[in-house]
């Protein structure tokens, strides 16, 4: 038994691998990326290059063999510098790579997970402008047309589309059986009657790209079915369980990176001859505020070790998504406060930090369908 944030050897050099290359390759791009609501396309290659798009898909299928408490550690320090790029790994290896490891047949494993390693960046498609927190409430369509599927409807919020060259949709075969008529599909981004349309123009992760998909009369192969037709709402629940503790490595990291420049803005600034730093009333707010984050990120990793130990972690996961998008909204907001004025311009990272914290609380289950989750379990 070793304590939570005891990392091993393997684990601690990936970690500051990790955030060597978000310092020295990232943060010089951050502010551009943002105003241009645009990830360096530049820098994805790079992700690729050092293992970051397949952390724990076996090497035998071109990945990197790690854990997924290393895609949970890649995570939280991309997201440390910048939020949007926490999210764009998080998409590929909490939700899609994650989807097809377990659910994906060995001939669709042996033709997408070296893609994915390597150069395709997956996006994960379920919601719909009617169906959000009510996932299954699906007006996508899928009917079958022989040795395939003719897909049509439009998908909503979907994050990495505009990069994405793999799509995990979600659509159903049967409306009359509810959500068991939900069915998976892997769609490639050159299929016919497939389109990417509008990009969201958004408040925070603003490099992150958010589209609309448009699936008109899509011709999906029988073969790009992902697991059992009418499973896909157990292939969606399971892998969005995983996903969440993902997004809260995603809020740990960025309350770590705000409050990383909050204290050191705090040291520098003067006011009454000392610096600010020195006041107890700054202190106090600091404390409390890197006491928040390190809770949050011991229940992140537990949730994480708990899903590498194969343990049931539906709970903590939940708890984990919860609490830490609480935290870093929490954080954010008293690191702006630090700053003052200057928390309020963008010639600071304070309003940025602050503006990506809000989409913890709202995307892969809202905060009250987590406590909802949370009750249920707690009093099954």
């Amino acid at each position: 038994m070793t304590p939570l944030t005891l990392l091993a050897e393997d684990e601690s050099m990936f970690r500051d691998t990790c955030r060597s290359f978000a310092e020295e390759r990232i943060r010089p791009h951050v502010r551009r990326m943002d105003e241009e609501a645009k990830l360096d396309p530049g820098l994805i290659p790079e992700l690729f290059q050092l293992g970051l798009m397949g952390i724990h898909v076996p090497e035998e299928m071109g990945g990197g063999g790690g854990t997924f408490f290393m895609s949970v550690l890649a995570v939280e320090e991309l997201s440390r510098v910048d939020a949007s790029f926490g999210v764009f790994v998080d998409v590929q290896n909490t939700l899609v790579n994650n989807a097809l490891m377990r659910w994906a047949t060995e001939d669709q494993k042996r033709k997408y997970l070296p893609q994915l390693s390597r150069d395709i960046v997956g996006a994960y498609a379920l919601s719909e402008a009617g169906s959000g927190s009510d996932a299954f409430a699906l007006a996508c369509r899928a009917v079958e047309d022989g040795g395939r599927y003719v897909l049509n409807g439009r998908k909503l919020w979907i994050t990495n589309a505009q990069e994405a060259g793999l799509f995990i949709v979600f659509a159903t075969v049967n409306p009359e059986a509810g959500y068991k008529g939900i069915t998976a599909f892997l769609v490639e981004r050159g299929f016919p009657g497939f389109s990417v349309g509008k990009k969201e123009d958004k408040l925070g992760i603003r490099a992150s790209s958010t589209c609309e998909l448009i699936l008109e009369d899509c011709v999906v192969p029988k073969e790009n079915v992902l697991g059992e037709p009418g499973k896909g709402y157990k292939i969606a629940i399971e892998t969005l369980n995983e996903g969440r503790i993902g997004i809260g490595a995603q809020m740990v990291g960025l309350a770590q990176g705000s409050w990383e420049s909050g204290a050191s803005y705090a040291k520098e600034r003067k006011a009454f001859g000392k610096p600010i730093a020195e006041f107890q009333a700054v202190q106090f707010q600091l404390a409390e505020a890197a006491t928040q984050i390190e809770a949050a990120r011991l229940m992140v990793y537990n949730a994480a070790r708990l899903k590498d130990a194969g343990q049931d972690f539906l709970k903590e996961a939940a708890m984990a998504k919860y609490f830490s998008s609480q935290v870093a909204e929490s954080v954010t907001s008293t690191i702006v406060d630090i700053y003052g004025g200057y928390g309020y311009t963008k010639d600071y990272p304070a309003e940025k930090y602050f503006r990506d914290s809000k989409i913890g609380k709202i995307y892969e289950g809202t905060s009250n369908m987590q406590l909802q989750t949370i009750a249920k379990t707690l009093l099954r």
